[in-house]
């Protein structure tokens, strides 16, 4: 089991007290609502979007690859 460690995070009082409230409403531990926010964070940074993936599956094919000396000879490609 990974070690526990403690965090503390600044915010206003009146979002901090609107948390609580919701998270006592649910029956949720707030510690675990915020565990579970940062996972889902993290995953979605890990894990690229739609377009990403299929801009990486089309580079690694080859398609839509563009060379370019400069960051203008880019720009001029891609019609920017």
């Amino acid at each position: 089991m990974a070690k526990e460690v403690q965090m503390s995070i600044k915010m206003e009082s009146e979002l901090r007290d609107r948390f609580m409230v919701v998270a006592a409403n649910r029956h949720r531990p707030a510690a675990q609502i915020v565990r579970d926010l940062i996972r889902l964070y993290i995953a979605e940074q890990e894990t690229p979007n739609a377009l990403t993936a299929e801009t990486i599956r089309k580079a690694r094919r080859g398609e839509e690859v563009f060379e370019a000396r400069n960051t203008s000879e880019l720009f001029k490609q891609l019609d920017i």
